[in-house]
């Protein structure tokens, strides 16, 4: 089985989590929908969907940020997709706020446009040792302006990131599970399956912004 008996969450607060359910589901995962901080537990891994990053911050409250911060430090992989990458990247901008800063990326959120300017296409990433082509879905979608040199990336559009990955961290400016694609989530499930330490910053410290703000 593809999902090899993991326990993959889904925060389902907002945006479109159903869609990233099911396509998990399609692995023979074992999925679980998480609206409080106590559904982590006993979590391997947690996608966070696209929605509105800022309905996400005000969603979430205080408690959620402390949990999530928690669960990376424990090692446990998360994957954001748009909205969820916005929430994760260390630096947000167009405007500037808060986020939990679990990658060392600089994130402008839609940064490709409004709704109209929304587009779908073919993309040649490489997730481990081979390339490998996949399909993405890019609905007012964020850019990554800068990746930390700790940060891989594993896909590109036009010379510009739009899959990277740091450590136990996995993010994407585009929607995979909006397609019949699953290669991005089977490589989730392999960060799963095979966890990393998180990601250290320079000074050794896990790379967290403090107080939920980007440092």
């Amino acid at each position: 089985m593809a999902g090899g008996g993991a326990a993959i969450g889904v925060l389902a607060l907002q945006g479109d989590f159903a869609a990233h359910a099911a396509a998990l589901e399609r692995l023979d995962v074992a999925v679980r929908e998480v609206r409080k901080p106590a559904e982590l537990e006993g979590l391997d891994g947690l996608v966070i969907p696209g929605g509105e990053s800022t309905a996400l911050l005000i969603l979430m409250g205080a408690d959620f940020p402390p949990a999530l911060r928690a669960f990376h430090a424990a090692g446990r992989p998360i994957y954001g997709t748009c909205a969820g990458l916005i929430l994760l990247a260390r630096e947000v901008l167009n405007p500037r706020q808060p986020s939990l800063g679990l990658i060392d990326v600089t994130v402008e959120r839609n940064a490709y446009g409004r709704q109209k300017e929304s587009f779908e296409t073919s993309v040649d990433g490489r997730l481990g040792d081979e390339a490998v082509p996949f399909h993405g879905v890019f609905i007012r979608a964020p850019r990554i302006r800068r990746v930390g040199p700790g940060v891989t990336t594993l896909a590109t559009r036009g010379g510009e990131p739009i899959l990277a990955r740091q450590g136990s961290v996995l993010v994407g400016t585009f929607h995979p599970e909006l397609t019949g694609d699953l290669a991005v989530h089977r490589y989730f499930l392999r960060m799963v399956a095979s966890p990393q330490s998180p990601a250290l910053d320079p000074d050794g410290q896990t790379a967290i912004g403090a107080g939920g703000s980007p440092r």
